[in-house]
């Protein structure tokens, strides 16, 4: 044999021993097939957020804005992610209207913060997320919970994620 067989035979050794020790390899675990003993997320709709405390909210939630001068826009929708009230800080960019009424709706609809969502899609690579009707991977949509009840949701838009979600999170702290 010559020199370039002999390289050729171990090349072919060295990938047949790789690939029979791979296939022998269990495959490894996917974190998605992990099945929760209780249902996540599993917070029951109550009566809906009347509109003098969606407003009470919202007024909340734009004071934190403007002490930062963040021009935002706030929505609040009640328990079934309808709007129910909203309000555009002077200047906040007309785009981020229906965001933050998407963040509201979405968050009033999958009982949980957009924030969890977002996590999933750029932290757990929960790509599939992107794929469910009505979802939205931003933070910034809050539930609004009262006596463990969902009773509406409110949503931020028009800073960056965190300055909504801490203008959210002032809002939401209106309703307890």
């Amino acid at each position: 044999m010559n020199a370039r067989s002999l390289i050729r035979l171990a090349l072919l050794s060295v990938a047949v021993t790789t690939g029979a020790s791979a296939a022998d390899a269990p495959p490894a675990a996917d974190p998605r097939d992990a099945v929760p003993d209780k249902m996540p997320f599993d917070v029951p709709h109550g009566a809906p957020i009347g509109l003098e405390r969606a407003q009470a909210a919202i007024a909340a939630a734009a004071a934190e804005a403007r002490k930062h001068d963040w021009k935002l826009n706030v929505a609040v929708g009640d328990s079934g992610g309808n709007l129910l009230a909203f309000a555009r800080i002077d200047g906040a960019q007309l785009a981020s209207i229906q965001i933050a009424e998407h963040k509201a709706r979405a968050s009033a609809g999958f009982r949980r913060e957009t924030k969890a969502v977002e996590n999933g899609i750029q932290q757990n690579g929960a790509t599939y997320l992107m794929t469910l009707d009505g979802i939205i991977g931003s933070r910034g949509g809050i539930p609004l919970i009262e006596g463990g009840r969902l009773i509406g949701a409110i949503g931020c838009s028009g800073g960056t994620g965190s300055q909504d979600e801490v203008a959210c999170k002032a809002g939401a702290a209106t309703v307890k």
